[in-house]
């Protein structure tokens, strides 16, 4: 799949996400959905779950983007697979896993991205959300004068006195603030999904200007 990135990429980004994707961004060969309708109508899949991992497949499939802090990196590329059922409703992969970890990284019945271990923690409302994550800390690991890294307890000790939530990130158990002069990461999915308060992490980037704060951001983004 060879696709021009600088017009391909999905709509819903900022201006820093769109940036990083055009830059950083590969397309890699993957499966098409369509192929698989029939075989997975005859395993009892409905259509409209098909119609969602096609769409997600159109906007996404076989993008595959530098490796994210957390969660060895994240998927390798995204590749919608392995539908499945519960009570919830009907999940798809999100795509494989960069290196093992004890989960898989999953959207769920509404949309969300997230980890699915014995516990599912979703990471952000949707798949925008890990890559507005993605570009955000790759923005502000050039501009930072410092990353200091946090992990369990220690957590609790930052002070978000003063901070924003960082709205295009559409955290969940992972979300981002913006302070006067700093950036702060928190990362909980791991200790959801795994039943490991311990694995909380905390990035902190300070000595930031204003354009290591937003630079990129479109108007209306937080």
């Amino acid at each position: 799949m060879n696709l021009d990135l600088f017009n391909d990429v999905p709509d819903g980004l900022t201006r820093r996400a769109r940036s990083f994707v055009r830059a950083h961004g590969v397309k890699v060969d993957v499966r098409q959905v369509e192929g698989h309708r029939q075989w997975w109508l005859e395993q009892g899949v409905p259509a409209a779950v098909i119609d969602r991992m096609a769409s997600y497949q159109e906007n996404w499939g076989g993008l595959l983007l530098p490796p994210a802090t957390q969660y060895d990196g994240g998927p390798k590329y995204f590749d919608p697979d392995s539908p499945e059922s519960d009570s919830a409703g009907w999940w798809f992969e999100a795509g494989k896993q960069r290196t093992a970890v004890p989960y898989s990284f999953m959207i769920s019945p509404s949309g969300e991205f997230g980890i699915h271990a014995d516990r599912w923690a979703p990471l952000h409302a949707s798949t925008e959300g890990w890559v507005e994550s993605l570009a955000l800390a790759h923005h502000a690991s050039l501009w930072a004068k410092q990353i200091t890294r946090l992990v369990g307890d220690d957590v609790d000790d930052i002070d978000l006195d003063g901070y924003e939530p960082v709205r295009e990130v559409m955290g969940l158990a992972d979300t981002w603030w913006r302070g006067p002069d700093s950036l702060v990461a928190l990362h909980s999915g791991e200790a959801e999904a795994l039943g490991i308060p311990g694995d909380r992490t905390a990035l902190i980037y300070s000595g930031l200007d204003e354009w290591g704060l937003r630079g990129g951001v479109d108007a209306g983004h937080g």
